[in-house]
């Protein structure tokens, strides 16, 4: 059989040729029909297996429309929030204190009154030790009353102690014939970290009992100037808390949700300032709550060195090997390292730099009187300290200050 062009008499119509064109193309069409159309169900069958592997892997999920998981959370929290303070308030006490406030007129001369202030305390033992705080208990009281969360009232209170470093806000009292208080719980206030829930227990303005607020700490090592109108302190390595605390709650607890005491209420944020509160680690007091509990008085560790806490300004203006720790240096007649002390035993002289105690670094986040508080009087430290340059290491044994 010849080629087509070579027999044009047997060359079918263009009409026929378009048929069979068209004839001849419909199984080809059918065809590839089919093979879009497996090609498609593949592909949905694929993407349902796969999307339900997928929803099985990452359910189940919260989105921003699950707001029963919200509830629940919130209901939870406030649950325990409400347990928490129905165990701990009756540990929690208000303290009302008298003091002898001195007037001068310049028509009556030099008179006295009788001023009232108020505060909380967290009791420490069932024999009615309790700790508050140095400010509640001013120097010239005259009268301390403490009234528990059941609405009793004991008179007969005796101030234990007031810490006489001005960097630590601590008193000890002891409520005389008791025996049936409940003591608090003491926590770990180095397991806290920013973002840890926190309630705080008081007795706000020193009238509304068991008032109750909550909150984070939103702040580790806060170094403040705190002050009561009579006198001020430098207070250093404190909790911040956005749990509101007010006049009154000064010398009751930080809890943590455990119902643990990781800190002490002790001051507020100035004017200006919305739910900026600060608190004492818990852990940077239980050698002096230790002292009271133990020994019925209160010994405070002591090392025997006057210093300043360097920067990296100062260091540059006494052209100093460091630019951090404990400079020792003399303040006036004052000496530096405090004959027969035991930093002097150790052999620490002026102008030494120490910049570790047992490991710890000692800086403008860790003051060394910060540090120091949390051993106890016999505890021997290793200190690390700089001497013209050089580092070198000595061991001191904490005494009782004098």
């Amino acid at each position: 059989m010849g080629a087509p062009d070579a027999k044009p008499q047997n060359k079918v119509p263009s009409q026929n040729l378009d048929a069979n064109t068209k004839l001849n193309n419909k199984p080809n069409k059918h065809k590839l029909s089919g093979l879009i159309a497996l090609v498609l169900g593949a592909s949905l069958l694929l993407g349902f297996f796969g999307g339900l592997v997928g929803s099985r892997a990452i359910l189940p999920r919260t989105t921003s429309l699950d707001t029963n998981a919200a509830l629940r959370v919130d209901s939870e929290q406030t649950e325990l929030i409400s347990q928490l303070v129905t165990e701990v308030s009756p540990s929690v006490v208000s303290i009302v204190v008298e003091q002898a406030v001195q007037n001068n007129s310049y028509f009556y001369g030099a008179t006295q009154s009788i001023q009232e202030g108020a505060g909380s305390g967290i009791i420490l033992s069932s024999d009615g030790i309790i700790v508050t705080n140095k400010h509640v208990i001013p120097e010239n009281v005259k009268k301390v009353s403490i009234t528990t969360s059941d609405g009793k009232t004991y008179d007969n209170v005796d101030v234990i102690a007031r810490d006489p470093r001005g960097t630590v806000d601590i008193a000890f009292l002891k409520v005389n014939g008791v025996n049936n208080l409940k003591p608090a719980k003491l926590g770990d206030s180095a397991k806290t970290s920013v973002g840890t829930s926190v309630i705080a227990i008081g007795y706000a303005l020193g009238e509304f009992d068991n008032t109750v607020t909550s909150g984070i700490i939103s702040g580790l090592g806060r170094p403040i100037t705190a002050g009561d109108g009579q006198s001020t302190e430098t207070l250093t390595n404190l909790f911040q808390t956005d749990a509101a605390i007010n006049p009154g709650n000064s010398g009751g607890p930080l809890l943590n949700l455990a119902g643990e005491v990781i800190g002490i209420n002790t001051a507020v944020a100035g004017d200006g300032a919305q739910n900026i509160g600060f608190a004492i680690p818990i852990n940077d007091v239980k050698p002096q709550i230790t002292s009271v509990l133990q020994k019925g008085k209160l010994e405070v560790p002591y090392m025997g060195v006057r210093y300043v806490m360097l920067s990296p300004e100062i260091a540059q203006k006494y052209q100093l090997s460091r630019d951090s720790g404990a400079w020792l240096k003399a303040n006036g007649s004052n000496q530096a390292v405090i004959n027969d002390s035991p930093a002097d035993k150790a052999g620490l002289k002026e102008g030494d730099i120490i910049f570790k105690v047992n490991g710890q670094e000692i800086n403008d986040k860790n003051p060394l009187a910060s540090v120091l508080s949390k051993y106890n009087v016999g505890d021997t430290l290793d200190i690390e300290y700089n001497r013209d340059g050089k580092n070198s290491t000595t061991k001191v044994t904490l005494e009782p200050a004098p």
